[in-house]
């Protein structure tokens, strides 16, 4: 009999060790419910509030027209306002600075171009280091630089255009949007590679640089294509070469430098999305899904394609190469050239 006591009541301790070990485990499952509950929310929910976009340069460019595009099917697409902050000042430094120092969440984005790796070589204080200080997500598109003149001038061909400058050492002037312009470079790398003794004379815009090649105060200007274009199929100026790999759809007629014999003149403005460093890869991988997707849809297809932009979407590895080797090139360029900064 007290043998069987002695089951019995061993028997209960087994229970209650079951019955409390269930009630553990019940315990630290609603704990650990209730601490996720209280978590902030991981970024793959991104975005769940407006997103800044930050153009360096006042509305109306080609990197204002770039972001509103963009930035109006990245909304429709991603359920959040992308809200277009144009932050001018400092050749783009101003702007670009704003997002090198931004927190590195998703909700400060930059539309960068060519001069993110050209000012570190120009200027003479750049406050962010262009490749350390972002993360690139894609390129978004190109335009390649065109070389133009005004029609009077007494040349058909880029050859012909050389030949007279060969024979008129510094007479020859051509414009820029500035000293360190995309537009002043390609200047330089053309009398790099053709040895032509041309005078550079800046403007404050390429604009007003075509503005005066039109009507005959300079000779020649390297706009890109978008702002040559209208001119160009106007008549108002003569288009001799395209720095480009291939010939462009908006101006066919057009040879490319490598066509007329002269190598090494690939020059295009690009456009391209970045944040902060370090940003989150989850939200990496969730910007760059909806960019590439907003870049391939056949409404900004059409619309990029109207500006003469060509859409060049990348992997933000190929991004990164891409950045480093334009900071190279231009590095060289520049000190070839023997420009200053200023």
């Amino acid at each position: 009999m007290l043998q069987q006591n002695e089951w019995a009541y061993a028997g209960r301790l087994r229970l209650m060790r079951i019955s409390g070990i269930g009630l553990l485990c019940g315990v630290l499952a609603a704990a650990a419910g209730q601490s996720a509950a209280q978590a902030p929310a991981k970024s793959s929910t991104y975005p769940v509030r407006p997103v800044r976009v930050i153009v360096p340069y006042s509305p109306g460019g080609s990197s204002d027209t770039v972001a509103r595009i963009l930035g109006q099917k990245l909304g429709d697409r991603l359920g959040q306002q992308f809200v277009i902050d144009n932050r001018p000042g400092a050749a783009g430094s101003l702007g670009r600075e704003i997002v090198a120092k931004a927190t590195p969440d998703g909700y400060t984005l930059l539309i960068g171009d060519s001069p993110h790796t050209i000012n570190v070589h120009v200027l003479r204080h750049v406050p962010y280091d262009p490749i350390k200080d972002f993360t690139p997500i894609s390129l978004l598109a190109t335009a390649p630089q065109v070389f133009v003149i005004n029609p009077g001038f007494p040349a058909k061909t880029l050859k012909d255009f050389i030949a007279a400058a060969n024979t008129q050492p510094g007479k020859i002037n051509y414009g820029s949007g500035g000293n360190g312009a995309v537009t002043h470079l390609t200047g330089e790398l053309f009398k790099i590679a053709t040895r032509a003794n041309l005078v550079h004379v800046p403007y404050k815009s390429i604009a007003i640089a075509m503005i005066d090649v039109i009507g005959g105060q300079i000779q020649a200007a390297f706009p890109t294509i978008p702002g040559a274009v209208p001119h160009v199929r106007a008549g108002r100026v003569r288009a001799l070469a395209l720095a480009s790999i291939k010939r462009a759809s908006a101006l066919p007629d057009v040879p490319t430098f490598e066509e007329s014999s002269v190598p090494g003149m690939i020059v295009t403005n690009w456009f391209g999305i970045f944040a902060p460093a370090r940003l989150p890869k989850d939200t990496l991988a969730t910007l760059h899904k909806a960019v590439i997707e907003t870049m391939n849809s056949p409404d900004v297809r059409a619309r990029l394609t109207g500006l003469s932009l060509d859409i060049s979407t990348t992997t933000p590895q190929e991004f990164d190469a891409h950045l480093k080797s334009e900071l190279e090139k231009w590095g060289k360029v520049v000190k070839a050239a023997g420009i200053k900064p200023d």
